[in-house]
């Protein structure tokens, strides 16, 4: 038997230009402008051509990008708008939990909008009062039911809003993202009441950004993308398929990003050459990374992103590189990288030392090595070569991640460092904390249990 189905489905909204945002029927009626003030400049589809069903007892769940349509599918599932198009049947008593405080009135106290909104979801007087204590007591308000809505704090709200959407005993339940709103031990209780629904037959349809959530829960997911349907089936297929195309948007961004400093670098190599080898740059040119040629700052690990250098010998190039030397910027954890330099001595200039650093989004150095370090030495050279730097696994937890390249000689003095100017990602299933992340296992003396 299916619960929800949802048939060719679109919804359609009007969009009125800025300058007409604040007129109304009554100033349209008095200067005589009707047509023209409240015409529409255009329309936008929120949702197109959706089709999906939601066999009874299933737990269904629909991920996306902000502004995909989730919210949208989700009321038109409800009931609380329509669609333009298609047909949406849905069997049983349905309750909705939506939006942060929808359906509570501020100004009245909680224990009124308890009735009010279990009768709003098709209760009588009595039933509510029959499972009002359990109500309450789910949401953890007891001390504060009687006081007005609008001094609830977010957490509150949702709450006691959750609370009412489970306990009217719905047969089939909607939640959106407001579960993030609540606290750990609220999220846990509200998981706990999803698995038991679970086990009584109940269907739910569920719109979260919280992939692990959708692995864990759901029977079937819905992907969708700009309104309109990228996948649906099996959970892990479709969650896997999708953080594949939101890696994909993150990789042109940065790439986007890492040529604009290519771009300035670039501009800033063909400049005139001053004393020292060092670029001459004007007064409008030199702040920051742009210019590239200022003096190098007391401590470099404090330094803001920029270049500094004399530029006898001079990093012309970066490419943050995958396995098969191809751009990337975006890498799961434990993938094999590479930081490929393009360097270039306009005389013959040496020995050198060249250096990699990484650093996370809080400035942290997670790792930083060079040629000294290693006891490799590099003897003095001319012209151009490529400095690979290989890492066979970037054992890195979840997170973005920035990037230092150097060349300078033994006692410090910089020919051209580049701070914290490429960036990268890494993304990981497994939801760790702290920077690395070792290889290891997990073992019992008494226990079979696979790692």
């Amino acid at each position: 038997m299916v619960a929800i189905d949802a048939s060719n489905v679109t919804k359609v909204y009007r969009r009125f230009s800025g300058r007409r945002q604040f007129a109304t029927l009554k100033s349209a009626l008095l200067r005589g402008t009707v047509l023209r003030d409240l015409h529409p400049a255009g329309t936008f589809a929120a949702v197109r051509n959706v089709s999906f069903k939601v066999p009874q007892g299933a737990t269904y769940g629909i991920i996306g990008r902000n502004g995909s349509g989730k919210s949208t599918m989700l009321k038109l599932v409800a009931g609380i708008t329509k669609p333009t198009e298609g047909t949406v049947t849905v069997k049983g008593r349905l309750s909705a939990l939506i939006e942060l405080g929808a359906g509570f009135h501020p100004e009245i106290s909680g224990r009124e909008n308890v009735f009010i909104n279990g009768i709003m979801l098709g209760l009588t007087k009595r039933e509510i009062a029959r499972r009002f204590d359990e109500i309450v007591e789910f949401a953890e308000l007891r001390d504060f039911i009687d006081a007005p809505v609008k001094t609830y704090s977010s957490g509150m709200y949702v709450r006691l809003g959750f609370a009412v959407a489970i306990n009217v005993d719905p047969d089939v339940l909607l939640v959106d993202e407001v579960l993030a709103v609540g606290d750990e031990a609220f999220t846990h209780k509200c998981l706990d009441k999803f698995a038991e629904f679970r086990r009584r037959g109940k269907t739910i349809l569920l719109v979260t950004h919280s992939l692990n959530l959708v692995e864990r829960f759901c029977d079937d997911v819905l992907w969708l993308d700009g309104g309109t349907a990228r996948g649906e089936g099996d959970p892990r297929r479709v969650v896997s398929e999708y953080i594949a195309d939101v890696a994909k948007g993150e990789e042109k961004t940065l790439a986007a990003a890492d040529g604009a400093v290519a771009r300035v670098f670039q501009s800033r190599a063909e400049a005139p050459v001053g004393e020292g080898g060092r670029p001459a740059v004007d007064g409008a040119a030199s702040d920051g990374a742009a210019a590239g040629g200022g003096e190098p700052p007391p401590d470099g690990f404090k330094a803001e992103e920029g270049r500094w250098g004399s530029r006898e010998i001079e990093i012309a190039a970066v490419r943050i590189v995958d396995a098969d030397g191809a751009p990337r910027h975006v890498f799961q954890s434990g993938d094999a990288a590479a930081v490929e330099m393009t360097v270039r001595a306009h005389s013959k200039v040496g020995p050198v030392v060249f250096g990699v650093s990484i650093f996370n989004a809080d400035g942290v150095c997670c790792y930083g090595t060079n040629t000294s370090i290693e006891e490799l030495p590099v003897p003095e050279f001319e012209g151009e070569q490529t400095v690979t730097f290989r890492i066979r696994s970037l054992d890195l937890v979840e997170g973005s991640y920035k990037l230092d390249v150097a060349a300078h000689r033994e006692d410090g003095y910089a020919y051209d460092y580049h701070r914290l100017l490429y960036s990268f990602r890494v993304h990981s299933r497994t939801k760790d904390v702290g920077i690395f992340r070792p290889p290891h296992t997990w073992h019992f003396s008494k226990l079979k249990i696979e790692n």
